[in-house]
């Protein structure tokens, strides 16, 4: 079965630092995409950050260019989302969420799957609060 596991989440103050993982299993990263969402209460869940592993594209949005990245652990079939700089807009719960790939390019993965969660596998999220 595919499934994607979230960790590492947790409480820092304004200006610190989280890394997210997200361990897979039941695919591998050679036919599969994976990317982060957020969704903080009352607002919509959005796409953070996607990679395709496989050739190495990106995608972020904008609140976080230059302040996040995302990387891949192929032999661990691991990906990381390291989040520098955090400000109390990051607060939200992030889940991972993995998609056969080469269905549309990341941008328009990001919109549409924060709209139409059902194309995905989705964890079950864990819990990044910032404080000022």
């Amino acid at each position: 079965d595919v499934q994607v596991v979230e960790s590492g989440g947790g409480s820092v103050q304004a200006g610190g630092s989280l890394r997210l993982s997200c361990a897979a299993s039941g695919f591998t990263f050679d036919t599969y995409d994976i990317g982060w969402f957020r969704q903080a209460p009352g607002k919509r869940r959005e796409g953070v950050s996607l990679v395709s592993c496989n050739d190495g594209t990106t995608y972020f949005t904008d609140a976080v260019k230059g302040r996040f990245t995302i990387s891949c652990d192929s032999a661990k079939n691991t990906v990381y989302l390291q989040m520098n700089s955090l400000k109390p807009e990051d607060t939200a719960v992030y889940y991972c969420a993995t998609w056969h790939s080469g269905l549309f390019n990341l941008s328009t993965l990001a919109t549409m799957l924060s709209r139409t969660p059902d194309f995905a596998y989705w964890g079950q999220g864990t819990q990044v609060t910032v404080s000022s």
